[in-house]
């Protein structure tokens, strides 16, 4: 104990900020790949250092010492090939100004898109059409919006009917939405490299997985052959959705928060997204 406060009263404040910012680097990097296939290989190979680190130690063994101290530096050149999509969703971040703190959306704005996102969904799949729309939260989406034809309206479920309508030529590809503006439609998106557990979901369930592996974007999948309404978001995907459950996940996920707080709304909030909070939980873990 005494030890502890003789070094508690050796630091400077400087020393004190410098243990702050590694913590909070260390923070970052693990808040960046929690919820991804990253998170589980990174635990492997610390697990795996940290044995070898123990039996080389342990059991003296200068050899696996020696090729354990020449390995380290490899590693340093592998992590940033190994975690490129987490490393390249924070750069994105810091390139765009203020994507660190979310910028607020307008609430009505937000409201609007919900709303009619969530109906124009539930007609499609009345219909069995397919569609894919995508929702742009703090990751720009501009260059998946460049691949498709410029649209720049407002949101609205007849427009995105249209769009989606299988006689048209817009109908093969995702609609990428900011805020309440359509900004492209028959956009091309990666595909996710990941084992589905349905066989027999397609393209569009694959192209939605894959727009959230990289971004923080919410992918709203309508199939063409059942007719289910999915949501992908951060990797995962919920699928068997009717309106007001695609609504209420999509007011916890997209919607932002109010600035003037009220114990009313938010109770009323709170009692309408109990029903998708199982859902928004699993998209979100």
């Amino acid at each position: 104990m005494s030890d502890i406060l003789w070094l508690v009263s050796r630091m400077r404040f400087s020393d004190a900020v410098d243990i702050l910012l590694v913590a909070l680097i260390f923070f970052a990097l693990l808040q960046l790949i929690r919820g991804t296939q990253a998170i589980q290989l990174l635990r492997g190979v610390i697990i795996f250092i940290s044995l070898a680190i123990l039996l080389s130690s342990v059991l003296r063994l200068t050899a696996f010492s020696w090729l354990l101290k020449n390995a380290i530096p490899a590693l340093l050149v592998a992590v940033p090939v190994i975690f490129q999509p987490e490393l390249r969703r924070a750069f994105e971040r810091l390139g765009r100004a203020g994507n660190l703190i979310d910028r607020p959306m307008r609430e009505a704005a937000a409201n609007r898109t919900i709303t009619q996102v969530a109906r124009a969904a539930r007609m499609l799949s009345e219909a069995h059409q397919g569609a894919l729309v995508i929702l742009e939260r703090a990751t720009g989406l501009q260059a998946y919006a460049d691949t498709g034809v410029p649209i720049y309206a407002q949101v609205s479920s007849e427009l995105l009917l249209t769009i989606f309508f299988p006689s048209t030529a817009l109908h093969d590809g995702a609609v990428i939405i900011r805020e309440d503006q359509i900004l492209a439609a028959a956009t091309v998106l990666p595909l996710s490299g990941s084992r589905l557990a349905d066989r027999y979901l397609g393209t569009r369930h694959r192209a939605a997985l894959g727009i959230s592996e990289q971004t923080d974007a919410i992918a709203i999948v309508v199939s063409e052959e059942t007719g289910t309404i999915s949501v992908a978001h951060n990797g995962r995907m919920v699928r068997h959705l009717d309106e007001s459950r695609l609504r209420s996940i999509l007011q916890r996920l997209y919607r932002p928060y109010s600035s003037q707080f009220d114990i009313g709304t938010w109770l009323h909030e709170r009692r309408k997204a109990n029903g998708a909070s199982r859902d928004v939980k699993e998209l979100q873990e």
